[in-house]
């Protein structure tokens, strides 16, 4: 069957595919449309599988926050080089990710890359017919949401580096800017976790054991190597989550501090920072 260039060009419209792998898919079905789009998103599911184990390094992260200001959603769609996350079809199917997120507020990375989409076929579905036209890994490497009185999002001007944050306790005070402070905050100075409570177990133990070593090191007594430890584990949470960290605009205010300072009682419950690298 002869395959003529307004055939190729409709497969392409409808796939998004290259001219090439189109005329090539319709080739080999035949001029059959539907088997010539199987076609293609097996090329996808071959480059998928082949490319599973690559590096992405390179990609977008979009951050969103509902017309309430109560719920933010931040995504990362990453890829293998830079010039594939500056075209246009990447930058779509990240908008896509974001916008399935937001429809249908998935709760795990799994249930939003399983959510439908208008042709019915799944979100990773469309991913996977990108990775075929394009040729490299593309992988939704990051899907975090905050519920909070107001959530606050800020992007970098990479664009590979967002940040959500949830205020609470506002007593109805508008936290837009001291919350866009705050989200600046934890993008430079990137907290392990909110408070001194949310540092796992493991890190509070290899903290403690690196104090010790230190002060060993230095030859204090083993007597007081536990007292001076716990002294330098104290230091490691002023400088490392979030709420005892000093403010980087005011070092006289930790961020706890700034909160307060702000209305009476306003805290943060969550954070998220999503970053590309």
């Amino acid at each position: 069957m002869a395959i003529t260039a307004q055939d190729v060009n409709r497969l392409r419209q409808e796939t998004g595919a290259g001219m090439m792998d189109c005329k090539k898919a319709l080739t080999e079905a035949n001029g059959d449309f539907e088997a010539a789009k199987d076609i293609l998103r097996k090329q996808g599911q071959k480059i998928a599988s082949k490319r599973a184990e690559n590096v992405t390094s390179e990609g977008i992260v979009l951050t969103q926050v509902s017309d309430d200001n109560k719920n933010g959603k931040v995504v990362a769609l990453a890829c293998e080089t830079e010039p594939v996350s500056k075209v246009a079809d990447f930058k779509s199917l990240a908008q896509r990710v974001m916008d399935t997120a937001v429809s249908t507020n998935a709760a795990t990375k799994e249930e939003l890359l399983a959510a439908n989409q208008e042709d019915g076929r799944s979100l990773q579905d469309h991913i996977t017919d990108l990775m075929g036209k394009i040729g490299e890994k593309i992988d939704v490497v990051s899907y975090e949401t905050v519920n909070a009185d107001q959530v606050v999002a800020y992007t970098h001007s990479t664009g590979k580096l967002g940040v959500l944050v949830g205020l609470v306790n506002t007593n109805g005070t508008d936290a837009t800017e001291v919350g866009k402070d705050v989200a600046m905050q934890i993008a430079a100075m990137n907290p392990v976790a909110l408070d001194k409570d949310g540092v796992d177990a493991a890190t509070v133990e290899r903290e403690i054991e690196i104090g010790k070593d230190q002060a060993r090191a230095e030859g204090k007594p083993e007597a007081m190597l536990e007292k001076i430890a716990m002294g330098k584990l104290n230091k490691f949470y002023k400088e490392n989550t979030l709420l005892n960290q000093e403010f980087v605009k005011d070092s006289s205010l930790t961020i706890a501090q700034l909160l307060d300072k702000t209305s009476k009682g306003m805290t943060v419950n969550n954070f998220k920072r999503v970053a590309i690298a």
